[in-house]
C-alpha cells in the first residue's frame, strides 16, 4: 500500500513536469524592458583606461603566439609522419569534415603548456563544442602529431573534464581516437587513482545510463587503455587501412608467441566489422567515416526549433550601444586599475546614488548584454557587489559581478541574489574580480566586521554551491582567496569557466604575499611575490586545466552567448527520464 502510494505520487508530480515543459517550448518568451546602462568612458577615467590597454594588447599578443603555437601541434615533422607516411588527415581537417562549420567553441587550448614535463600542445588533444546537423555535440580529438597520440596526465584531465562538460550539459559526444596510449614514464600519474585514466571509462558507462549518446571514429590506432572507447561507445566507425583496435600491438605479439602478424590483421576495420563485431560501420576513407558519424547523429531523439532544425541562424538578440573593442581598456592589468565608482563622484554629484551603474562593472556590463540593458537588484545595498537582470544573445541570465571587497552587506546580497536566481531557473553569471588579498585583523572593531563577513561569505557560497541553475563564471581580473569561491571558481562547479588574458589566479595576488607571512620575513616575501607573478597568470592556469579556456574580452559575448545556447539544448532531448543499462556489445 505504502509503495503504491508513492508511485501514485512520483507520477503525480512527474507528469505535469513534462506537461509543462513541452508547454514552455511553444510559449512565447515575456518581454522586458530594462533599463538602459549609457557608459561612456569620461575624461578622469581615460589613463587608467589607457594603462589597462596597454598592458590587454600585450597580452593579446601574447595569447596570439600561444595560439599559432598550440595549432602546429607536433611541428613540422609530426605532421609530416602524420599526413605523408601514415597517410591521415590532420585533426582540424577532420573536424571541419565533421562538424556543420568551423563556428565551434574549443576548450582549453593552452591546456599541456609550460608543465613540468615540457610542452604538450593542447594536451595532445582537442576537446571543444561544435555543430553536427544543427546539434550541438561534444568532440574529444586526439592529435597524433604530438608525440605520437601519447596520453600524458594532462590529456586525461582534458578528456575527463570534457566528458563533465557532457555529462552536465547532456552532449551528444563524438570521440575522434587516434591514440598511442599512455605515457609509461608517467604511468604513475595516469593510472592508479580515482580520476584518472580508468575513469573515462566510468564516464563513458554512466553516460549511456544516463542516455547520453556517444560515437567513436576509430581514424587511427587504438591501443591498450585506448581499445576500450570505441568498444564501450554505443556506436563506433572504423577507417580501413589506417585504423587499428588492439590492446598490444605487433611488437608485443612477437615477443610473447614468435609470430609476425600485421596490424591490419591483428586489428584492422576489416577484422572488426566482419569477426569480432567490435565496430558497427565499416568506412574505406576517413571522408566517409564522417558521413557515417553526421548520419549516426541525425538519428538521436532530439526536437530542436524549426529554426535551428533548418540551419538558420538564431537571433543574436540586440547589439550592445557600446563597442566590444572597448573591453580591451576595461580589463584591468591589476586591481588597482579597476575603474571604481569613486573615480566619476568628482564629476557629477547628482549621479552619487546611483552607485552601481557608475562602476567598472557597470561599464562591463554594457558592453555585454543585449542593448546594454542591465535591471539591477538591491543596488543600494551592498554596493561592492553589483547584481541584476540582463539578457545575452537572447538568454535571460542573472549577473554577479565583483565590485570591490566582498564585504558582509554584499555577501548577503550575493546569496538573496542567487538564490532567486535558482528559485526562478534563470542561469547564473558571475564576473569575477575579487581583492587581492584577505583582510588583516588589527583592532577588535576589525575583528568583529571580519567575523560577520565570514559568516556572510559562508552563506553565499552554501547559496551558490546548492544552487541547481547552469552556472557561468568569467574572471576578468584577480581570483584569489576565499571570495573567489563565493563567485563560483572552480571548484565550485561552474558549467564553464573562462579567463580573460589579463586574469590572475593565485591564492592572493602578486605583490600581497605579507599578507601570508609573518613580520620581518623579507626575502621570503621577495621569494614569494615573485612566485605568485609566475603561477598566477592565465596562461599558467590554463596550462594546467584550472579553466576551460582563455578567452579575449572582445570575444566574451559571443562565447556566452554560444555556452547559454548549449546549456539550453537538454531541454530539446525526448525521453530523459528513465535510467537505463549500458548498451552491450556482442
Amino acid at each position: 500500500m505504502h509503495r503504491s502510494i508513492i508511485r501514485f505520487a512520483e507520477q503525480h508530480w512527474q507528469c505535469p513536469a513534462r506537461c509543462v515543459s513541452s508547454a514552455v517550448r511553444r510559449r512565447k518568451v515575456l518581454r522586458s524592458a530594462f533599463p538602459v546602462l549609457d557608459q561612456p568612458l569620461l575624461p578622469i577615467q581615460r589613463h587608467v583606461y589607457e594603462a589597462n590597454l596597454r598592458h590587454s594588447i600585450a597580452c593579446r599578443k601574447k595569447y596570439s603566439e600561444l595560439k599559432e603555437k598550440v595549432r602546429k601541434g607536433g611541428g613540422e615533422s609530426g605532421i609530416a609522419r602524420h599526413t605523408q607516411r601514415n597517410r591521415k588527415l590532420l585533426v582540424r581537417d577532420r573536424l571541419h569534415l565533421l562538424l556543420d562549420d568551423e563556428d565551434f567553441l574549443e576548450l582549453s587550448p593552452f591546456a599541456g603548456l609550460g608543465l613540468p614535463y615540457g610542452d604538450i600542445p593542447s594536451a595532445g588533444c582537442l576537446t571543444g563544442i561544435g555543430r553536427i546537423n544543427g546539434l550541438w555535440c561534444l568532440f574529444i580529438a586526439n592529435n597524433a602529431t604530438v608525440k605520437g597520440g601519447t596520453a600524458y596526465p594532462i590529456t586525461v584531465k582534458k578528456q575527463l573534464r570534457a566528458q563533465e562538460i557532457a555529462i552536465q550539459n547532456r552532449l551528444p559526444c563524438v570521440y575522434l581516437v587516434d591514440s598511442g596510449g599512455a605515457f609509461l614514464p608517467l604511468q604513475s600519474e595516469i593510472f592508479p587513482d580515482k580520476n584518472q585514466g580508468g575513469r573515462t571509462f566510468y564516464n563513458e558507462a554512466i553516460m549511456s545510463a544516463m542516455k547520453i549518446p556517444q560515437v567513436a571514429v576509430v581514424c587511427g590506432s587504438c591501443t591498450a587503455g585506448g581499445a576500450y572507447i570505441p568498444t564501450m561507445a554505443e556506436e563506433a566507425v572504423m577507417v580501413h587501412r589506417i585504423g587499428t583496435i588492439f590492446l598490444g600491438g605487433p611488437p608485443l605479439v612477437k615477443a610473447a608467441t614468435g609470430e609476425e602478424v600485421t596490424p591490419e590483421e591483428l586489428g584492422g576495420a576489416r577484422l572488426h566489422a566482419e569477426v569480432s563485431g567490435c565496430v558497427d560501420h565499416f568506412a574505406w576513407e576517413e571522408k566517409e567515416a564522417f558521413d557515417y558519424t553526421r548520419n549516426i547523429i541525425s538519428t538521436l531523439n532530439f526536437q530542436l526549433p524549426e529554426e535551428e532544425e533548418e540551419g538558420v541562424k538564431k537571433d543574436a538578440g540586440e547589439e550592445p550601444l557600446f563597442s566590444s573593442e572597448e573591453l580591451l581598456g576595461l580589463a584591468p592589468q591589476s586591481y588597482g586599475h579597476s575603474l571604481d565608482v569613486k573615480m566619476t563622484e568628482a564629476f557629477t554629484s547628482t549621479l552619487t546614488s546611483n552607485l552601481g551603474f557608475r562602476s567598472n562593472f557597470a561599464q562591463i556590463i554594457s558592453r555585454l548584454t543585449d542593448g546594454s540593458r542591465f535591471q539591477e537588484f538591491k543596488a543600494r545595498y551592498g554596493t561592492t557587489l553589483v547584481t541584476g537582470f540582463a539578457k545575452i544573445s537572447g538568454h535571460l541570465v542573472g549577473i554577479v559581478a565583483n565590485n570591490g571587497v566582498l564585504s558582509c552587506d554584499a555577501a548577503l546580497k550575493g546569496s538573496h541574489f542567487v538564490q532567486l536566481c535558482d528559485q526562478r531557473d534563470v542561469p547564473l553569471l558571475f564576473l569575477q574580480n575579487t581583492a587581492p588579498a584577505a583582510a588583516l585583523t588589527l583592532s577588535a572593531a576589525q575583528a568583529e566586521a571580519n567575523s560577520n563577513r565570514l559568516k556572510a561569505q559562508g552563506s553565499m557560497m552554501s547559496a551558490v554551491a546548492c544552487a541547481s541553475v547552469p552556472k557561468i563564471t568569467v574572471v576578468i581580473g584577480g581570483c584569489h582567496g576565499a571570495d573567489s569561491y563565493a563567485m563560483c571558481g572552480r571548484a565550485f562547479d561552474p558549467n564553464f569557466l573562462f579567463l580573460w588574458p589579463n586574469a590572475r589566479v593565485s591564492l592572493t595576488a602578486p605583490g600581497h604575499a605579507a599578507s601570508l607571512l609573518p613580520p620581518d620575513e623579507e626575502q621570503q616575501e621577495e621569494n614569494l611575490n615573485e612566485r605568485l607573478k609566475e603561477e598566477s597568470s592565465a596562461f599558467f592556469s590554463s596550462g594546467r586545466m584550472w579553466d576551460d579556456g582563455v578567452v579575449l574580452p572582445q570575444d566574451t559575448r559571443k562565447v556566452l552567448g554560444d555556452s547559454l545556447d548549449i546549456i539550453k539544448q537538454q531541454r530539446y532531448q525526448l525521453s530523459t527520464e528513465k535510467q537505463r543499462p549500458v548498451v552491450l556489445r556482442v
